[in-house]
């Protein structure tokens, strides 16, 4: 291996990345399209650390699929002082990115299933990797059905509007968006995403995997509703990332019973989850 490949491929050494495009998907969100040619390859779930020079740098899922060559995706939401710092920067501007990290969803256990993928709010983003992996030409044959519910708290609230339409346009998903509240322009379904779940999504669970990533007490009504439609816990995939900082295991900040959430995760099965001590 050269000088240049093993740079390349040392996740513990980052790259310095144009941004080529910002999407303003709501008022406190953001996707940042960065560019390379020599970017380090990734599985869908996987996340990297972004940072601002002089500002810090913080865990974020990688939103984009890895069937998009020489393009890196994070959608970022407005909340602290590395991402103040991210959303007041512009096209043409660079950051630093290292990874990836973490496990990634597991492919080889999802392919010949259906999967029923549940959103809520920005929880959409590591979904959206997986979802775009699972459509493109490469992959689709390799897969099931596609469900796709996501919800937000009210129709200004969602991501990916641009893409929702395209995933609507598809003739081989089904997909069904809420909202929490809706509005006098909003025409789609109002209601929270576990108990539209029940009523709007009829599947014969023995057929499915779900996959469920969201605001914390989303996914536990969503793995709730999903037990109560017969789901097994090992059917049912979620992500732990809220706790994460570091990346690497040290700080200690993302430790939840026996596990690292940046080294054994972030993505589990609720039939590991289930295991943990009640609290967490």
């Amino acid at each position: 291996m050269t000088a240049s490949e093993l740079e390349v491929n040392n996740p513990y050494l980052p790259l310095l990345l144009p941004i080529v495009e910002i999407i303003e998907e709501t008022r406190d969100i953001k996707t940042f399209r960065l560019q390379g040619d020599s970017l380090f390859s990734y599985l869908p779930g996987q996340f990297a650390e972004v940072f601002v020079p002089g500002r810090g740098e913080a865990p974020f899922s990688i939103t984009s699929s890895p069937t998009t060559e020489g393009i890196l995706e994070f959608s970022i939401k407005r909340i602290g002082t590395v991402t103040t710092a991210l959303h007041r920067l512009g096209e043409g501007e660079k950051i630093g990115v290292r990874g990836p990290y973490g496990n990634g969803f597991p492919l080889e256990e999802l392919k010949n299933r259906n999967l029923l993928f549940v959103g809520g709010g920005i929880g959409l983003a590591p979904l959206r990797s997986l979802i775009n992996y699972v459509l493109s030409p490469q992959h689709r044959e390799e897969f099931g059905e596609v469900f796709i519910l996501y919800g937000a708290r009210s129709p200004e609230d969602l991501v990916f509007k641009w893409e929702l339409e395209k995933w609507q346009e598809r003739k081989d998903l089904h997909l069904l968006v809420t909202v929490d509240r809706g509005n006098n322009s909003w025409k789609g379904r109002v209601g929270l995403v576990p108990q539209v779940l029940k009523e709007e999504v009829k599947v014969e669970a023995k057929e499915w995997k779900s996959i469920v990533c969201g605001p914390p007490i989303m996914i536990k009504f969503t793995i709730k509703s999903l037990l109560e439609m017969a789901f097994s816990p090992s059917q049912i995939i979620t992500t732990l990332e809220m706790r994460m900082k570091c990346g690497l295991g040290k700080c200690g900040r993302c430790n939840i019973g026996p596990f690292y959430v940046c080294q054994e995760g972030p993505v589990f099965s609720y039939e590991v989850l289930q295991k943990l001590p009640e609290e967490y």
